[in-house]
């Protein structure tokens, strides 16, 4: 009997992410929730936050993987498959029995899919939007009273791919442009409870999310998934996330990407946008008024960070 009273301490531990007893100091020991905190930039994002001493919630499927974030100091390791209702409603009940309430939500976790959308059978694409749409949808509606009660942040992990459109990766693509409706939405409709919602948008960073689509649909070659594996850790990308959870006057939007190309390539993809929209309709603006209505808006920019 002992024995098994032990076994079920120790799983309940893992399950529900609370696996050690110090007390974190990070603004009071502020509460955050990851999603896909396994590896990549929800890794980098958890021990980033851990390490400046707030609690973080870190969300997982794998026995494995709860196992390393729980050696973490800082780190409760949740199981949350992010397209299981049941996991979020259990991953809600542990957050909640917890006490300590929730301040932050970092909506990250996601996956890739390589090749034409026509090409992409039902079951991927559904399979993708689940992760990359849904679950920050359902995420965000489960965890929204306690972050509405701690007047909280939520993050939420785009893609300069929510912008920019490459052949070759269409459904991923749509996804993340999903992410910024989702994202612009939230920030309205959850100012009135005083929570303030930002959507990073990371380029090419070192992750394991081309690894995964090699092994669940075999679309990619290992070449592919070497030379994810030589990108820049994203570690920019956990620093813009901290930024948008605890700077006072958050930005909507922060565009992280590892060089310059990628920089240019997302802001004229805009510009281009802005000029399609412009050109050819019943009130098309001149050269002028376009630079007076670029100025106005460069009057709240901030300055730049080189």
């Amino acid at each position: 009997m002992h024995r098994i009273l032990v076994l079920s301490c120790l799983l309940w531990a893992v399950n529900v992410g609370v696996a050690h007893a110090d007390s974190p100091s990070g603004e009071g020991g502020k509460a955050i929730l990851v999603t896909g905190a396994s590896t990549g930039i929800g890794r980098k994002i958890t021990e980033r936050l851990a390490a400046h001493e707030y609690l973080v919630y870190a969300g997982a499927r794998k026995d494995s993987d709860l196992q390393a974030l729980g050696a973490i100091k800082n780190v409760r390791p949740i199981r949350l498959d992010v397209t299981k209702p049941e996991d979020i409603d259990a991953a809600v009940q542990a957050v909640a029995q917890a006490g300590r309430g929730l301040y932050g939500l970092v909506n990250n976790a996601g996956i890739y899919a390589d090749g034409p959308v026509i090409d992409t059978s039902p079951e991927e694409f559904d399979l993708l939007m689940k992760v990359n749409l849904y679950g920050p949808y359902r995420v965000t509606r489960a965890f929204a009273p306690l972050i509405k009660a701690s007047h909280g942040r939520i993050v939420n992990i785009g893609s300069i791919s929510g912008i920019v459109n490459e052949t070759g990766s269409g459904v991923y693509q749509m996804s993340k442009h999903a992410i910024e409706t989702f994202a612009a939405t939230m920030a309205q409709e959850l100012a009135p409870a005083g929570v303030l919602v930002s959507v990073v948008e990371p380029g090419s960073y070192k992750s394991e999310i081309m690894r995964n689509t090699a092994s669940r649909s075999g679309t990619l070659t290992q070449q592919d998934v070497d030379d994810w594996a030589k990108l820049t850790e994203p570690d920019d990308v956990a620093a813009a996330v901290e930024m948008a959870l605890f700077d006072p006057a958050p930005k909507h939007r922060y565009m992280v990407v590892p060089n310059e190309h990628q920089a240019e390539l997302t802001i004229k993809a805009q510009i281009e946008q802005l000029v399609q929209l412009n050109e050819g309709q019943r009130y098309t603006y001149d050269r002028a008024t376009l630079i007076k209505m670029l100025d106005a808006a460069l009057k709240s920019a901030r300055p730049g960070v080189k």
